[in-house]
């Protein structure tokens, strides 16, 4: 079986080819903010995303002849996890949501690539709205909201599998808490194959991140709405974007703060400092959503390649339980397989 996977991001779309498990080529392609910034909208994208990707593949020697091609699941609503068929509900659903974001270009993407393919399916999977949390959850301290998750399911799931296979065990066997720790910052606990608390890593809870505020004093950022200081679109960008180390420091570039740190910023060391500090305190809340039942912690993403944060972190969290880093995204793997698994019938396709 050979595959297509497409993981558009911010500032880049990520794509694979795989011919079952084995990869046979990945690429990174970068967009500048210039390419951009000529686009009013990330949905505005969807033509010159497909036709880079298109141009890659022609590059590689590769033709455009797969058994499906899966692309990253957008945010447009709160879904089970699993493997979905991409249909005409779920494109327009995309078009329209409030918290736009590259991967609601994903499922677009795979599906009008797909329509070039005689009988090649599209698909999504472990969407970043999976949402399996416990009742009690959703509620918090006013009846007028409900607490959403948007979060790394993707590779958080994968590494979850991962983790499991290497010890010899299933995922649903296991009480996990897992931290993606990226441009933002997602932390959850997985009661036996499900995600039953997590935070809304993309516009404004949990710890802040390298682009995002995390939660914030409630009554401040109300008074500062009503301040006339700001436009609603710059007081978004304070909280997703301009926002946690790069509202701080000035970038997000975790490699350049750290180099800071090490040349002397006592700055920059409280800033990082704090960050770990508010990882730590939600990675601990989490182990009292699980009873203090917890298998393992587990740390992933582009952040847990880092050696001043691991560290820093292990020391503060490692009572709870052994902890375990598994680097980098991995999502182009995990799309890859979620649509082998569904090619070859090992999973149920849902539908939306």
């Amino acid at each position: 079986m050979t595959i297509l996977a497409i993981n558009p991001g911010s500032t880049s779309t990520k794509i694979a080819v795989y011919e079952n498990e084995k990869p046979l080529m990945e690429r990174n392609i970068k967009h500048s903010a210039d390419e951009l910034k000529k686009f009013a909208t990330v949905i505005d994208q969807f033509e010159y995303r497909k036709e880079i990707i298109l141009k890659e593949l022609k590059t590689q020697g590769i033709p455009v002849q797969f058994d499906a091609v899966i692309g990253r699941g957008g945010l447009a609503k709160a879904i089970e996890s699993g493997v979905y068929a991409v249909n005409d509900r779920m494109i327009e659903d995309m078009r329209s949501t409030p918290h736009q974001h590259a991967c609601d270009l994903g499922c677009m993407l795979a599906h009008d690539i797909a329509e070039q393919i005689p009988g090649c399916p599209s698909y999504i999977a472990d969407t970043g709205r999976v949402e399996e949390l416990n009742e009690e959850a959703r509620i918090c301290g006013s009846p007028m909201f409900k607490r959403i998750c948007i979060w790394h399911a993707l590779n958080q799931r994968a590494i979850a599998r991962r983790h499991a296979r290497s010890i010899g065990k299933r995922y649903e066997d296991l009480n996990l808490i897992i931290c993606h720790l990226g441009g933002g910052i997602s932390v959850a606990a997985h009661d036996h194959g499900r995600a039953v608390d997590v935070n809304n890593s993309l516009d404004g809870e949990g710890p802040f991140s390298p682009e995002r505020a995390g939660s914030l004093p409630v009554g401040d950022l109300i008074h500062l709405c009503f301040s006339g200081k700001y436009t609603e679109e710059e007081l978004r960008a304070r909280i997703a974007g301009n926002a946690g180390l790069k509202a701080h420091l000035g970038t997000h570039d975790m490699m350049e703060i750290e180099d800071r740190i090490a040349n002397g910023d006592k700055h920059a060391e409280l800033i990082v400092n704090a960050m770990i500090y508010h990882i730590a305190k939600e990675v601990a809340s989490k182990g009292a959503v699980l009873y203090g039942k917890v298998d393992a912690i587990i740390f992933t993403g582009g952040i847990a390649r880092s050696d001043y944060v691991i560290p820093r972190l292990r020391d503060r969290v490692a009572y709870l339980a052994p902890t375990y880093v598994y680097p980098g995204e991995n999502e182009l793997e995990a799309l890859a397989l979620n649509a082998l698994a569904a090619l070859r019938g090992e999973c149920k396709v849902k539908e939306y």
